[in-house]
């Protein structure tokens, strides 16, 4: 079994990542060429700072535009909604690979939430009114005795998970919700896999977006799938489409293909800032940052601000092969100005890596619509 170093480890997974360097190209079509790459964007609300799906695109994207996201699910249809561990932006050409999913809720062998007369009564008004967002169903509450706007809402999710309503576009970060038949491109192939095939594609997609990656992490959060996925992984390996490594030090097996490690060689991590969003496809993995680059990375949107060590919402700070920080910031988009709260580094950082960050700042502050950078 080929064992890697700890370096060599880091330097696999960002060049697997698109952040040792920009092959997914520029503009739209590399925006679409990221998202197909990684396999999902991670969607989230939170704006203190520009949003996580609009961020981890910008950190592998010099020139991205929010534009051209919107422009590749509404115009394009190239990109659409779903899940993936959690909300997020997916491939159209891996559509037919969300029915799995969909196809377990829609027969009840998961669980999400089922009110027939209310899923009725919401999909029979998108059928007829054309596409709807969850506040067009608020009146009903007066209008109709029996019915509750939070009835009404459930319901759309339930239909979404199903499968038989899409997400057509957003207006205000609000989704706008259609029939399924009229968001679909035509050509779309819509043909279910077998669980087999179904598993294939989570292991083939996760390596080539992670470089390498443990049997856990392809099945994360995707419980059903976790016994199709270990037989798959032997199969593949034993026809040599795969192979495991491990990282010296690290007696778990990892799995990876020839063609992410010629990448990580051909590739060379810069003395650049990257600084990156808490949902970004490079940090979501907990366990797997602490082991690669021994960075303990915690969001504490979700922790009482008692309990906080760092802030509301740290971002990661990646400094060539190794995560150098995490800063704590605000963009208050009224005064264009991106405010810095706090600045918390691994170990005493050198004037190098002021010089990079105070760089990488700039660039942030203009992402996100602010001219000035303030200690707050």
């Amino acid at each position: 079994m080929l064992q890697l170093s700890n370096k060599q480890a880091r330097h696999l997974m960002l060049a697997s990542q698109g952040l040792a360097g920009n092959f997914f190209g520029n503009k739209k079509e590399g925006t679409l060429n990221a998202i197909e790459h990684l396999g999902y964007v991670q969607i989230d609300t939170i704006s203190v700072v520009e949003r996580a799906h609009h961020h981890t695109i910008w950190a592998r994207l010099n020139d991205y535009k929010k534009t051209y996201l919107d422009e590749l699910v509404e115009t394009d249809k190239t990109v659409f909604e779903y899940w993936s561990h959690a909300a997020a932006f997916l491939p159209m050409r891996d559509y037919r690979f969300s029915l799995y999913r969909k196809n377990l809720y829609a027969t009840g062998k998961l669980k999400w939430y089922f009110n027939k007369r209310a899923t009725k009564f919401v999909y029979d008004r998108i059928v007829a009114e054309g596409p709807l967002q969850s506040k067009d169903f608020e009146e009903k509450k007066k209008k109709q005795g029996w019915w509750e706007w939070k009835e009404s809402k459930r319901a759309l999710e339930q239909l979404f998970i199903e499968g038989k309503l899409m997400i057509a576009k957003r207006q205000g970060f609000q989704k706008v919700y259609d029939i399924t038949e009229r968001v679909l491109p035509a050509g779309v192939d819509t043909k279910p896999p077998s669980e087999k095939e179904y598993a294939q594609y989570l292991v083939t997609k996760t390596i080539r977006a992670n470089g390498l990656v443990a049997n856990n992490e392809i099945g994360y959060l995707r419980r059903h799938a976790k016994t199709a996925i270990g037989k798959v992984l032997n199969e593949m390996e034993e026809e040599g489409l795969i192979m495991s490594v491990k990282i010296k030090g690290d007696n778990e097996p990892l799995y990876t293909t020839q063609q992410n490690l010629d990448l990580a060689a051909s590739q060379k991590p810069s003395k650049t800032v990257s600084i990156l969003s808490p949902f970004d496809n490079c940090v979501i993995q907990r366990n797997r940052l602490k082991r690669i680059f021994d960075f303990d990375y915690t969001i504490e949107c979700y922790v009482p601000e008692p309990k906080r060590q760092y802030g509301y919402f740290c971002l990661p700070l990646l400094y060539g092969d190794t995560f150098a920080g995490r800063i704590d910031c605000k963009a208050e988009r009224s005064e264009q100005v991106l405010y810095i709260k706090n600045v918390f580094y691994e170990k005493m950082p050198d004037e190098k890596l002021r010089a990079a960050l105070g760089k990488a700042l700039k660039k942030f502050a203009v992402f996100n619509g602010c001219k000035e950078v303030k200690m707050a």
